[in-house]
């Protein structure tokens, strides 16, 4: 019996994929598996571009609003959840579109993951309070001693990733990327990878800009406060670490005002497309394209191997 197709959008965030995706799954036959760390949970809505409950109720979605803010999420998890998902659209005699920026998970899905320890919440809270007595970039500097590899993929701004390459050195005494080298089992499916990004990175940085502005404009502050004043999410939490929630949050705690929120969400966010852009550049076999020119050069690939 032969594998099912399945359809891999990926992209730096704010690149057109999500339009795309439902795009070709209206033209296609699609159901959309989502890929992105943030969409899974509830009440994070506007700050993740997450697609409107009307949109959802015409084309399928997967994978979005299935956990409270303060739980946690994973790439395991993810993997085991996508690939009975792809089976399961496949059988209904749809096509599986996987979209989304979320890199690690792509990449723990395409290459697989070696089994890393579950997170210790003792552990993860020494972490947390070496970062608040030094601060994240020290303890970057700390992980590129322990391992150089993950540090280089790792942004000295990125709590959530630092802290887990820690935590896993803490438990297992092997560093992070020594699990990133397990042998790849076959893929139950057939991979169609696509690439969505502009060809200059000056569109895609007007487009992150535009687009938060508007998420202000729809109501992004009074999202945030409603987590903020629900009293039992903290900052920390993996959540509340997305970019422009991770802002928002420190403007609402009064660490800083509104025109400097607006500025470290813009440049979180564009540090969060380069790490994506870097990420990409390793990938094989995938098809580079913009937005606009996509449907048609997906379309004849999908055909050419069905």
């Amino acid at each position: 019996m032969a594998r099912p197709l399945a359809l891999l959008l990926m992209g730096p965030t704010a690149s057109g994929k999500t339009e795309l995706a439902l795009k070709l799954a209206a033209q296609l036959g699609g159901e959309i598996i989502s890929v992105d760390s943030s969409l899974v949970y509830c009440g994070l809505d506007i700050g993740t571009a997450k697609p409107a409950p009307e949109i959802r109720a015409k084309i399928p979605h997967h994978l979005i609003d299935i956990l409270d803010p303060k739980e946690a999420y994973s790439a395991g998890r993810f993997v085991r959840e996508a690939k009975a998902l792809i089976a399961e659209i496949a059988a209904r005699g749809k096509l599986p579109i996987l979209v989304g920026g979320t890199m690690l998970y792509f990449h723990a899905l395409l290459y697989g993951l070696a089994p890393l320890p579950e997170a210790d919440p003792k552990v993860r809270q020494a972490i947390d309070e070496e970062a608040k007595r030094r601060g994240w970039p020290a303890l970057h500097q700390k992980l590129a001693e322990i391992d150089p590899q993950a540090a280089a993929r790792i942004h000295p701004n990125d709590p959530q990733r630092i802290q887990r390459a820690l935590e896993v050195y803490c438990l297992t005494g092997k560093p992070l990327s020594a699990f990133w080298h397990a042998a790849p089992e076959e893929l139950p499916f057939r991979a169609v990878k696509v690439v969505i990004c502009p060809k200059e990175r000056e569109v895609l940085h007007h487009r992150i800009e535009q687009r938060f502005y508007a998420m202000l404009e729809q109501g992004l502050i009074e999202e945030v406060q409603g987590l903020y004043r629900r009293g039992d999410l903290s900052p920390e939490l993996p959540a509340l670490r997305s970019v422009g929630y991770r802002q928002v949050w420190g403007y609402l705690a009064g660490e800083y005002g509104f025109a400097t929120m607006v500025t470290k969400a813009l440049q979180a966010t564009r540090q969060l497309a380069k790490r994506q852009l870097t990420w990409l550049k390793r990938e094989k076999e995938a098809l580079w394209l913009e937005a606009e020119e996509a449907p048609l050069r997906i379309a004849l690939a999908l055909r050419t191997l069905s």
